[in-house]
């Protein structure tokens, strides 16, 4: 048994190797980091061991190694095949009776007065979670398991998913081979967030790259929904110098929609153990953390980063019944980590043109191509490389396609979906959560998709000219006798242009906050019922429909710019 699985308690990052870098640092937040009261649910992991044990009883490695010979890696045009006989290969095999036994000793042990307490049941490859190679997204995870046989099939599940499509074309481009490739699979207590909230964080700004914030943002129930990029999710805004002081860290709060809520499925006999609900309006309108428990998470999230010495990415879970947080995973943040921030490339929109639709801004760059309405990733096919993708949310199965893509659309989602961490990961703009562009975007008609001008994005209709311009400011001395000051007028491009040589904000410009921030002048929120202009009394409603006072929205908004500017 010893060899087969691994209780957390006994993991450390050392044991990357053998259980995998998600499982690997789930034990290494457990054993260390418990003690300086992080809370990570307790768990243990079959090992890299038992993975060659269930291929050899089943005499599979050869068959996958003839099987990935024969797949086309210039077009891959014959990946779904490939990958969905691999797949059935592992899912008709079976367990040892030995490993079969390990695991169940294992899930018996976390919960010695029942055998029908939920567990998560997730994936974690050997390689997973590098610094170099995230392989977010790429095995399948299942929650809400029960039982030791439905634990015995989902085990099985997991290790089938190292043959997904996407797994399979993500080790091709990142060039590890397919059969040098172990697959752990970890089990964890569930967390009971589907009777409260879950969600994830960054110990960065996701954007730019500033170190000082802990980006968290979070939604309603299971987690799944924001990391499919389902809902939109609130976000949260910490300053760190700030909450190492003790004080009032909170900087900026962002409602988000919260369409769904992710359960567990009343019916312990469906197919599926979870099932999306429709989130109450009245939860809707409510933040899914309190301010204590914002900086909690935060302080944790700090704690984290220091054990680790780099940025982290991390998902946390509220438990409904006892009220308490805890952390479900961390891994190294893939992105800014590796980037230069003194090198930048800015862009530019010489002439804006019709806007068809506008989200969240994922990157500062610009593209312009064809828009290809795609509903789901099966119609992969209509894409040609160089175009852009325009669809309702994205999920890993979705990978293949992206890699063609110039940019990326979707009505769903926020910064931490799926569509948003790929984005990253490619390097190309995407504009997230736009809620009408499947409605306004016509298929094969050219765009230009804007990431270029804060924190929103823009979908313009036609190829606009675009002024590309790159500066290293590795080298670069500031002048002598003379202060280098930014004159501020959008809170959106404070933390990136934070990274640009300066000594401080020279000048404040408040009417480009209210006109860029804010969005509405004051006087016609003050004095909204007096207001006689249909059109402007709508866009009024739709930037302030969560106050239930006017005035207080821009009172809110003007403090969360002006934090953000002395943030940065």
């Amino acid at each position: 048994m010893k060899n087969l699985i691994r209780k957390f308690s006994d993991i450390h990052l050392t044991d990357l190797p053998q259980v995998g870098g998600k499982n690997a640092s789930l034990g290494e937040m457990f054993s260390e980091l418990s003690a300086q009261g992080v809370r990570v649910p307790d768990g243990f992991a079959t090992t890299a061991l038992a993975f060659w044990e269930f291929l050899d009883t089943n005499r599979l490695r050869q068959p996958l190694i003839e099987l990935m010979k024969q797949l086309d890696k210039n077009q891959f045009t014959n990946l779904g095949a490939i990958g969905e006989k691999a797949r059935k290969l592992i899912l008709d095999a079976h367990l040892s009776d030995n490993l079969a036994h390990s695991i169940i000793k294992g899930y018996r042990e976390l919960d010695g007065m029942t055998d029908q307490f939920a567990v998560a049941v997730r994936s974690s490859a050997t390689a997973e979670d590098l610094p170099q190679a995230s392989f977010a997204g790429q095995h399948e995870s299942y929650l809400n398991i029960r039982g030791t046989e439905q634990l015995l099939i989902a085990v099985r599940k997991c290790y089938a998913s190292l043959y997904t499509d996407r797994a399979i074309k993500y080790r091709e481009d990142n060039g590890f081979a397919h059969d040098r490739i172990a697959l752990s699979v970890g089990v964890q207590k569930m967390v009971r967030s589907d009777l409260a909230c879950s969600g994830v964080g960054f110990t960065l700004e996701p954007e730019s790259g500033f170190r000082d914030i802990v980006h968290l943002s979070g939604v309603w129930g299971l987690g799944e929904n924001i990391v499919q990029g389902t809902v939109t999710p609130d976000e949260f805004f910490v300053f760190k110098p700030t909450l190492r002081k003790n004080k009032k860290a909170i900087i900026q709060k962002k409602l988000g929609e919260k369409e769904k809520t992710m359960v567990y499925s009343p019916d312990a006999h469906s197919k599926s153990p979870v099932v999306n609900t429709s989130t109450p309006p009245d939860k809707r309108a409510q933040f899914v953390l309190g301010d204590d428990e914002i900086e909690q998470l935060a302080r944790w999230a700090l704690i984290i980063e220091a054990h680790y010495g780099k940025p982290m990415d991390i998902e946390w879970a509220k438990d409904g019944e006892s009220g308490e947080l805890f952390i479900v995973q961390a891994r190294p943040e893939t992105v800014h980590s590796q980037r230069n921030p003194y090198r930048i490339t800015s862009y530019k929109i010489n002439k804006k043109g019709i806007t068809l639709a506008t989200g969240q801004a994922i990157g500062n760059k610009v593209a312009t191509g064809v828009a290809r309405l795609l509903p789901s990733p099966k119609e992969a096919d209509k894409l040609k490389p160089g175009e852009i993708v325009v669809t309702s949310i994205t999920s890993p199965d979705w990978d293949p396609v992206l890699k063609k893509a110039a940019a990326i659309v979707t009505d769903k989602g926020g910064r931490t979906s799926h569509a948003s961490i790929v984005a990253r990961e490619l390097g190309v703009p995407a504009v997230v959560g736009c809620g009408n562009a499947l409605q306004n975007i016509r298929d094969g008609e050219t765009i230009t998709v804007s990431c270029c001008e804060g924190k929103t994005g823009y979908i313009y209709r036609g190829k606009l000219e675009v002024q590309q311009l790159d500066y290293d400011f590795s080298d670069l001395q500031k002048p002598e006798h003379t202060k280098a000051m930014l004159i501020v007028g959008d809170p959106d491009q404070a933390f990136k242009l934070s990274f640009y040589p300066n000594d401080g904000v020279g000048l404040m410009r408040m009417e480009f906050i209210i006109t860029h921030f804010i969005q509405a002048h004051p006087m016609a929120l003050i004095k909204f019922d007096r207001l006689k202009d249909d059109k402007t009394k709508a866009q009024i409603e739709a930037l302030t429909h969560h106050y239930p006072k006017k005035e207080l929205y821009f009172v809110d908004k003007l403090a969360q710019g002006i934090a953000t500017i002395a943030a940065a």
